[in-house]
Order: C-alpha cells, then structure tokens, then sequence
C-alpha cells in the first residue's frame, strides 16, 4: 500500500448526535419509565457506536490501483489530480458538480481533490473526494 488515510466523523458531529439521542430518552423516560429509558439509552449508544464505525471512509492507493470505499479504479485510468481548497471545495460540490461525477466526499470535511478520469468506456468525468492530505495523495499517484 503506497497511500492510505481514513476519514473519520469529528467529535463534535458525534456529540450532537449523541445529543440528540439522549433528549430521546428523556422522552421515552417521561413517558414510559425508568426501565423503557434504560434500554432505550443502551440501544442508542451501541447505536452511536455503529453509526461512528459505519460513518468513516478510506482513500487507498495500491500499486495499480485507487481505492476509495468501495470504489476502486486502475491508476492507468486517472488523468490527473486537482487538489481543492475550501472555496473550490463548496463550488465544485454544489454550483459547478456534473451530474455524472463521483462523489465520495464527507459534509464536515472542506478541503478534497478532484481526479480526473480518461477511460474512454467510463461515462464519469472525475472523481471527487474529501481528502485532508491532497498533495500527498497527488504525489503518490504521480511519482
């Protein structure tokens, strides 16, 4: 493996939704009692849990091969690597996206890079992914 780097979800987004869950069981606790909240409580953090174990995402490059969940693509196939900072980030997931794209992007990460593809039998056009070490994944791909 030449390059890998996974995306976790932050703190903070695991918090709220933790959050959120327990103002659930203060709910189920006012309606149903002690019990029904205590099972409810223990369901929600294992369910946090999955969420958090679930949630992450893996950028990969192999000899041959780039690996992003998933997906995977021959390196021959990438015609070159874009690293995207917060501004060009926001536009190209949102105002400027083609359709036909792919997106393996995370909405609490700004920065990420956009590869794109010269297949000719692929209709997507590039590969856009939320990336944290963009430059070390453009030199590994273009040694």
């Amino acid at each position: 493996m030449l390059f890998k780097e996974v995306i976790r979800p932050p703190l903070w987004l695991l918090a709220f939704i933790y959050f959120m869950f327990l103002s659930l069981v203060i709910a189920v606790w006012a309606a149903l009692g002690n019990f029904s909240a205590l099972v409810t409580f223990i369901a929600l953090t294992i369910a946090l849990l999955a969420i958090a174990v679930t949630a992450k995402s893996e950028v990969r490059v192999t000899q041959d091969e780039l690996v992003i969940g998933k997906a995977h693509i021959g390196v021959k196939y990438l015609a070159g690597v874009e690293i995207l900072d917060k501004n060009a980030m926001r536009l190209l997931r949102t105002r400027d996206a083609d359709p036909a794209a792919f997106l393996a992007i995370k909405f609490w990460m700004s920065t990420g890079v956009k590869i794109t593809l010269k297949d000719p039998r692929d209709p997507t056009p590039y590969w856009l992914v939320s990336c944290k070490k963009g430059k070390e994944l453009k030199s590994t791909l273009y040694k």
